[in-house]
Parts: structure tokens; C-alpha cells; sequence
């Protein structure tokens, strides 16, 4: 029997277990959000967060060796 592999990432989040994921506050999550600069999802009254996405709204910080 084959199964996928597994991970202890979940793939969906709340807005406050995002804001936990990547150490931000839940109103900065919100702002994003409306900001356009993370997609969120609405599953019935409560609105969630994919890993992915936030992991892509992650930008690198510049060091002195990328000059």
C-alpha cells in the first residue's frame, strides 16, 4: 500500500494559527490579506490560510554579500 509522503505541516490554517506559523499578529495577516499580498479562502463563516502561500509571501533579506 502506497501512501503519499507525510509531514507535520498542515496544508490550511486559521487566521490566527497563520499568524502563529510565521510569528506575525492576526491583524497583520488581515492586512495582507486585503492587501492582495496573501490569498486567503473562505470555507463557510471561517476564512483560511494555505502554508504554500505564506511560505511564498516570505521575501529574503538582502546581507552585505548579495551587493
Amino acid at each position: 500500500m502506497a501512501t503519499g509522503p507525510t509531514t507535520d505541516r498542515p496544508r490550511w490554517l486559521s487566521i490566527p494559527a497563520a499568524a502563529s506559523w510565521v510569528s506575525l499578529s492576526a491583524k497583520t495577516i488581515r492586512r495582507r490579506i486585503a492587501a492582495g499580498d496573501l490569498r486567503a479562502y473562505r470555507c463557510g463563516k471561517t476564512i483560511r490560510v494555505k502554508t504554500d502561500d505564506l511560505e511564498a509571501m516570505m521575501r529574503p533579506v538582502p546581507s552585505a554579500k548579495d551587493w
